[in-house]
């Protein structure tokens, strides 16, 4: 259910006159409305260290901020102030920094993977409790910088009542997710060995495009997962588009970086740094 704040009804009233178009309609509710998100920060964080030797990824500082502060602070700004985290490479440090921080003035939950580690697809999973009851949920990578429009992802999600929306790009990367004419998902790339992965028996023409690590589900999609344990969303993806739209949100036009080595960690920090 959404939580709701106390507003002005006189007040609304004369701002609804103004309203114009859905996006405005859907960032002025979100303003209100405290939605759901899941944050993915359970990475081991491999390609960062020494800096993970003794941290999380998530807690990896960028411009002075850790990457969970950051993301919380972007999804919060659109009104996703009910969050699930799910934790595992020292877990109990991330607790003690949402602590110390008074969670950065939004709910949160944990969702506790130190005993075994899920994936993605297998901590949607488990954080099924948390997020059924919402009207849709928000998907965040921890380990990524960006200024995507999540109330324009949302737009669209809704306007085409998809089971998934996935924000991705045009840009180089070693896997792409390729979408029909419709952009709706119909396979999977992986460049460097070669593997193809399609949804349809007779796949048409496909267009790649790389995903960001940001989506928007339908919370239906939880009576269709079948699978078991740890697995891939993406995998998750590609079995349910067969039946379903799972269409993407092109935000090539938008910034978005990989903070997962050290090498777009530094780029990252020049660029926050310039601004």
């Amino acid at each position: 259910m959404l939580k709701l704040r106390i507003i002005n009804l006189k007040d609304c009233k004369r701002k609804i006159n103004f309203i114009s178009n859905v996006e405005f309609i859907l960032r002025y509710i979100s303003y209100f409305c405290e939605m759901k998100a899941m944050i993915f920060a359970a990475g081991l964080g491999t390609r960062l260290r020494p800096i993970t030797n003794d941290r999380p990824k998530a807690l990896v500082a960028l411009a002075g901020k850790s990457f969970l502060q950051r993301s919380i602070e972007f999804v919060g700004q659109y009104g996703y102030k009910d969050i699930i985290i799910n934790i595992h490479h020292f877990g109990e440090k991330v607790i003690e920094h949402l602590e110390r921080n008074n969670n950065f003035g939004v709910n949160i939950t944990i969702s506790d993977e130190r005993d075994e580690l899920l994936d993605t697809g297998g901590g949607l999973k488990k954080a099924q409790h948390f997020l059924e009851d919402s009207d849709h949920f928000l998907l965040f990578n921890v380990d990524i910088l960006t200024d995507v429009k999540l109330d324009e992802l949302l737009a669209l999600h809704q306007k085409n009542n998809a089971m998934a929306t996935l924000a991705v790009r045009r840009r180089t990367s070693s896997r792409y997710l390729l979408f029909d004419q419709n952009m709706c998902l119909d396979g999977w790339r992986n460049v460097k060995t070669g593997v193809y992965k399609f949804s349809s028996n007779k796949p048409g023409r496909v267009s790649p495009y790389a995903f960001s690590g940001v989506h928007i589900l339908n919370p239906k999609i939880f009576s269709q997962i079948n699978e078991e344990g740890k697995f891939s969303i993406i995998d998750l993806y590609l079995r349910l588009a067969q039946k379903n739209k799972i269409l993407a949100f092109d935000h090539s036009d938008s910034l978005w970086m990989d903070l997962g080595t050290h090498e777009k960690l530094d780029t990252a920090k020049e660029l926050l740094y310039n601004l």
